[in-house]
C-alpha cells in the first residue's frame, strides 16, 4: 500500500466544487476541519446539508433527530413531509422538461433517451395504472427487471404513490426471488419477458412465474415486453405493461410522505440464513444519497453520470435518485460491459460524453485483461470524476484505472458503506489529495472509527469499522425482524454500529479497507450469505452437511468454494461435483456457481454445532495462524479441509 500522494486538486477545483461552496458558507477552511465538525455536530451538519442541497418539503421538519427509543431506532427530520419523486422529478418541471434525464444503451448498441418531461409522463401513466390495480400507500411492489428505462419509471411510480418498492436483482433464480417477495408481502411484481447478456437471451418471466406460486399475497405480474420473446401467460394474473399504461392520464399527484415513511426494502444476505430486508425512508434516502452525489461526487445539473450496476444492487436506486435529485442525466446499460467488444464502456464514455464513471474493482480487473489499446482508441476527456465501490482495491488495478482511464488527471472517489445504509461510511471528497486504494476518510456526517477487539480506537493497525452516531439512512430495522437488526449491528458494543469490515488508518490519516470481518461472501461486488449457498447444496439428496466460503479471486474479488459431507451410499466423483455446482447455479443464479466443491467426512464445529467457516477458509488458504481453536468440538475435522478431495 503506497504512502505517496497520487492526486491533488487544484485551488480552482476546490473553489468551484459544491463542497467548497458549503465550506465557504460555514467558515470551514480545511478538509480536516470539515470532517471534524460534520461528524461531531451531526445535527448541525444534516440540517445545513439539507438546506444547502435544496431538498424540498411539503411540510418543513421541526426537529433534526429523536433518539428517545434508543440510538438504533433514531428518527430523523421529525414532522417533515416530502417524497423522493417530488425532489427527483416534480420540482424540475417544467423548467427541465426537455433536458435529458436518462440515456440507456442495449447490449447490441441501441440507444434510448428520455427527457425529464417524457419520464414524468411515463411515471404518471404507470402510477395511475397501479392505482387501478388497487395498490395504496404502504403496499409493497416488487421490481424484477433488467436495468432499462421502464425500471426507472416503475421505481418512481411506486414511490410517487407511497408504495414500498422492493428492487430485486434480475439474475436471481426463482427461489431467492420468492423468498424475498413473500417475506415483504408483495402484492404486484413488475417484471420483463427477458434480457440480453453476451448475445444470449436470458428469460426472466419464467423465473417470475415459478416464484409466484410461493408468494401468497401476489395479485398480478406486470410484464414489460422488453425483447419481444414468447413467454408463458396466466390470463387471470398477468398484465402487459403497455396495456396497463395505455390511455392513462399523464398527470398524477405525488403522495406527501412523512419523513419516516418507508420508501424501499433492499434485501441483503448475511451469514445466518434468510435474507435481511433493510428498510429505507424517503427522507433518509434523500439526505444520504443527496449528500454523496452532491458533495462527494460534486454532481452538477449538466453532468452525465454512469455507474455499472443493476436495479437489485443498492447502487442502482442510489444512482437514479442521486442524479435526478440534481437534475443530471443518468446513463444506464444492459448486458455485459465487455460485449460485444472489450471497449464497450470506453466507447460509451466517448459517445455520451460521460462526466462521472463508476465501476467495481472486479469489473476493472476484467477490463484490464483486454489490454490498454481498447482504452487508448477512445476520447475520454469528458470525464471529470471516477467512482468505485463493491470491494477493496489492489494497487495494480487501481493504478490502471487512475492512469489509463482517468489519464492521471481526475480523482477516484472510492466509496464504501452498504445496502443497510444505502450509502457510505467512508468516501473521499474531490477537494483532498488521494493515495492509491484509499477511501480517504469518513463520509460527511458519519462518525466512524476503527476499534480493536476490545472496543478501543486504534490507528496504524487493522481493526473493526464502526459508527458511533446514528445517520439518517441507517435501516429502520429489518423488515419484520427488529431483533435480528439489533443483533447484527448493535449487539457488540453499546450504541455502536458494528459493520463487519476490516479497516486501517495510516499515519497520515488516510483510511483503507481490508475485506470483511464476518462470513459474508462478495462475488463481483454482490454480497451473499453462506447459508443460502449451503441450503442449495443440502437440497441435493447426496449431501448431509455443507459449508460455503469466499476465497480471493483476481477478477471477481471472491469466488465461492463449497465443502460437503456426503450421505452414506454416495461416492465423491466428478459427475457429483459438477451436479452440485449446477444445483447452486439453478437455485441462486449463475453468479454464485461455486468455483470448487470439495468432499470431506466432517466439518469443524463448535460444541453447539455451529460450523466455523473462518477456520475452514484459513485452512483452505494455507494460513499458518488459524486463530482461537478452543471452541472446536472436533479438531480432527480441520485436517480434513486440507485433505479434501
Amino acid at each position: 500500500m503506497t504512502k505517496e500522494i497520487l492526486w491533488r486538486p487544484t485551488e480552482t477545483q476546490i473553489r468551484a466544487s459544491n463542497i467548497g461552496r458549503f465550506m465557504a458558507k460555514h467558515g470551514l477552511e480545511t478538509y480536516e476541519e470539515l470532517i471534524a465538525r460534520s461528524t461531531s455536530e451531526i445535527e448541525w451538519f444534516w440540517d445545513a446539508a439539507m438546506k444547502d442541497l435544496g431538498i424540498e418539503w411539503y411540510r418543513p421538519y421541526e426537529k433534526i433527530l429523536d433518539s428517545a427509543d434508543g440510538i438504533p431506532w433514531t428518527r430523523w427530520f421529525i414532522g417533515g413531509k416530502t417524497n423522493i419523486v417530488h425532489n427527483c422529478l416534480d420540482r424540475h418541471l417544467p423548467a427541465r422538461s426537455e433536458q435529458t434525464a436518462l440515456v440507456w444503451q442495449g447490449e447490441e448498441g441501441a440507444l434510448r433517451t428520455l427527457s425529464f418531461g417524457e419520464l414524468n409522463r411515463e411515471v404518471c401513466r404507470l402510477a395511475n395504472g397501479l392505482k387501478a390495480l388497487g395498490l395504496q400507500k404502504g403496499d409493497t411492489l416488487g421490481l424484477y427487471m433488467p436495468f432499462c428505462p421502464e425500471t426507472v419509471a416503475a421505481l418512481y411510480a411506486g414511490l410517487k404513490l407511497g408504495l414500498i418498492v422492493i428492487p430485486i436483482f434480475s439474475g436471481f433464480a426463482s427461489a431467492p426471488l420468492a423468498a424475498r417477495l413473500a417475506h415483504a408481502g408483495a402484492k404486484v411484481l413488475i417484471t420483463a419477458d427477458a434480457s440480453l447478456r453476451r448475445g444470449k437471451i436470458r428469460p426472466i418471466k419464467p423465473e417470475a412465474d415459478a416464484a409466484a406460486a410461493d408468494i401468497p399475497g401476489l395479485r398480478h405480474l406486470v410484464v414489460v415486453d422488453h425483447l419481444g420473446t414468447e413467454i408463458p401467460w396466466d390470463a387471470k394474473r398477468d398484465l402487459r405493461y403497455s396495456a396497463l399504461i395505455e390511455g392513462r392520464p399523464e398527470t398524477c399527484v405525488t403522495e406527501p410522505m412523512d419523513s419516516e415513511d418507508e420508501a424501499m426494502i433492499l434485501y441483503t444476505s448475511g451469514t445466518t440464513g434468510r435474507p435481511k430486508g433493510a428498510v429505507h425512508t424517503h427522507a433518509g434516502c434523500l439526505a444520504q444519497i443527496g449528500k454523496e452525489l452532491g458533495y462527494h461526487f460534486d454532481l452538477q445539473p449538466d453532468d452525465r453520470f454512469f455507474w455499472l450496476t443493476d436495479i437489485g444492487w443498492m447502487m442502482g436506486p442510489w444512482m437514479i435518485i442521486g442524479v435526478h435529485l440534481f437534475g443530471g442525466t443518468a446513463v444506464m446499460i444492459e448486458g455485459a460491459p465487455d460485449h460485444p467488444r472489450p471497449d464497450r464502456l470506453w466507447d460509451l464514455v466517448r459517445k455520451i460524453r460521460i462526466t462521472h464513471f463508476g465501476i467495481s474493482p472486479t469489473a476493472v480487473r476484467m477490463l484490464m485483461r483486454a489490454g490498454d489499446d481498447w482504452v487508448k482508441r477512445h476520447d475520454l476527456s469528458s470525464l471529470r470524476i471516477l467512482g468505485s465501490t463493491g470491494e477493496p482495491w489492489d494497487a495494480e488495478s487501481y493504478s490502471w484505472f487512475f492512469h489509463k482511464v482517468g489519464g492521471g488527471r481526475i480523482p477516484i472517489i472510492n466509496i464504501s458503506g452498504g445496502t443497510e445504509i444505502i450509502g457510505c461510511f467512508l468516501a473521499p471528497l474531490p477537494i483532498t489529495p488521494l493515495k492509491a486504494c484509499t477511501l480517504r476518510g469518513p463520509g460527511l456526517g458519519m462518525d466512524v472509527d476503527v476499534f480493536d477487539d476490545e472496543g478501543r480506537p486504534v490507528r496504524g493497525q487493522r481493526g473493526h469499522l464502526v459508527c458511533k452516531k446514528p445517520a439518517p439512512s441507517m435501516t429502520r430495522g429489518f423488515w419484520k425482524d427488529p431483533g435480528r437488526y439489533l443483533e447484527t449491528y448493535w449487539s457488540r458494543w453499546l450504541n455502536v454500529w458494528f459493520h463487519g469490515d476490516w479497516a486501517f488508518i495510516d499515519p497520515d490519516g488516510y483510511w483503507f479497507l481490508e475485506g470483511r470481518s464476518d462470513d459474508t461472501i462478495k462475488v463481483a461486488g454482490r454480497r451473499t450469505g453462506p447459508a443460502e449457498i449451503e441450503e442449495a447444496l443440502i437440497a441435493h439428496p447426496a449431501v448431509s452437511e455443507a459449508a460455503a466460503i469466499g476465497v480471493p479471486d483476481p477478477i471477481k474479488g471472491e469466488e465461492v468454494v463449497g465443502f460437503v459431507v456426503l450421505r452414506p451410499g454416495y461416492t465423491p466423483d466428478e459427475a457429483l461435483r459438477e451436479g452440485l455446482m449446477e444445483q447452486v447455479a439453478r437455485a441462486l443464479g449463475k453468479t454464485l456457481r461455486p468455483k470448487e466443491i470439495r468432499f470431506v467426512s466432517d466439518l469443524p464445529k463448535t460444541r453447539s454445532a455451529k460450523i466455523i467457516r473462518r477456520i475452514i477458509r484459513a485452512k483452505y488458504l494455507g494460513q499458518a495462524d488459524l486463530g482461537d481453536l478452543s471452541s472446536i468440538e472436533n479438531p480432527s475435522a480441520i485436517d480434513e479441509i486440507a485433505k479434501a478431495r
